[in-house]
């Protein structure tokens, strides 16, 4: 268990910082909103990123995006929901994905712009 924690905190930390080099301005991590939480909550000009980080070592069975569940989106929702009211954010909301693949030496990073609305109910 420890393992995973610390390739998922690994790929946390390289999300962080593929955001940062692609303009974005970190405004917090690990978000919670009562039992919601938010991965990263990030900035540009245009907009505040709710994102999602799926990390998993290339001997996966499934691509990571697959275990963003419809309860998990409704659950990113909610937090994403509770932030903006709390710091009444004035500017468009977009939620991502951002899938970190540890290969034998590497780690592939793929950035999924809107992957989801916050449409469901």
């Amino acid at each position: 268990m420890a393992e995973s924690h610390n390739l998922g905190k690994k790929g946390e930390d390289l999300a962080v910082e593929y955001l940062k080099n692609a303009g974005f301005k970190i405004l917090s991590r690990n978000w919670a909103w009562g039992k919601h939480e938010i991965d990263i909550i990030a900035e540009n000009k245009d907009f505040i990123v709710f994102a999602e980080v799926k990390t998993r070592s290339d001997d996966f069975q499934m691509h990571p995006v697959t275990a963003i569940t419809r309860a998990k989106q409704k659950s990113i929702i909610w937090a994403a929901d509770g932030y903006i009211g709390k710091y009444n954010i004035d500017k468009e909301s977009r939620f991502d994905v951002i899938t970190v693949i540890k290969k034998i030496e590497d780690f592939e990073i793929d950035h999924i712009e809107n992957a989801f609305y916050p449409t469901l109910r």
